[in-house]
């Protein structure tokens, strides 16, 4: 297994895997921003006791959503203040191997319900954090075996770290 050289974004993104994780599986869609725990601590002296005392790490804030809404299309409408250096997301899908792709249908409803009876498919949790400055972080966890293997590197998800690096930018 190779090591992902450590960072304060890493950190992040691990912390927000295993926060979601310890919750279980089938859980919505989650988002988070993120913010520099010194300039949170300077803003809320009270929370100090209560979070990281790595005066450079970054701390994840949790976002209400609609849950009656796709986070993909809600990361459309979603810009975050100056305050936030990045943002986190954690959803559940499921994964086929490329050779099924052959035989899938066209019809996304069609679609949706041979993946999930396929016989080779894998649900998986996919986290991704992005910061303003254009790093990213991602993980994935299979949900079976029960201590599946945390995968972890800087592009794992590219459509949701893109998703996501699209709310950190302002509208032309």
């Amino acid at each position: 297994m190779q090591l992902m050289p450590d960072s304060p974004l890493r950190r992040a993104a691990l912390e927000v895997e295993a926060y979601v994780g310890a919750e279980g599986w089938d859980q919505s869609p989650r988002l988070f921003a993120l913010v520099p725990t010194a300039d949170l601590i300077a803003r809320e002296p009270a929370l100090a006791d209560q979070l990281s005392s790595d005066l450079d790490g970054i701390t994840p804030v949790e976002q209400e959503l609609d849950p009656t809404r796709e986070l993909e299309d809600l990361l459309t409408e979603i810009e975050w203040p100056d305050a936030v250096i990045g943002c986190a997301a954690v959803i559940e899908r499921i994964m086929l191997p490329p050779e099924a792709e052959e035989s899938l249908p066209d019809d996304p409803e069609a679609l949706v319900a041979a993946a999930a009876a396929h016989p080779d498919r894998q649900e998986v949790r996919l986290v991704a954090a992005v910061t303003r400055d254009g790093r990213s972080h991602s993980a994935v966890r299979a949900r079976q075996p029960l201590e599946a293997e945390l995968l972890e590197g800087p592009d794992l998800v590219p459509g949701l770290i893109e998703h996501l690096r699209g709310t950190l930018t302002a509208a032309p």
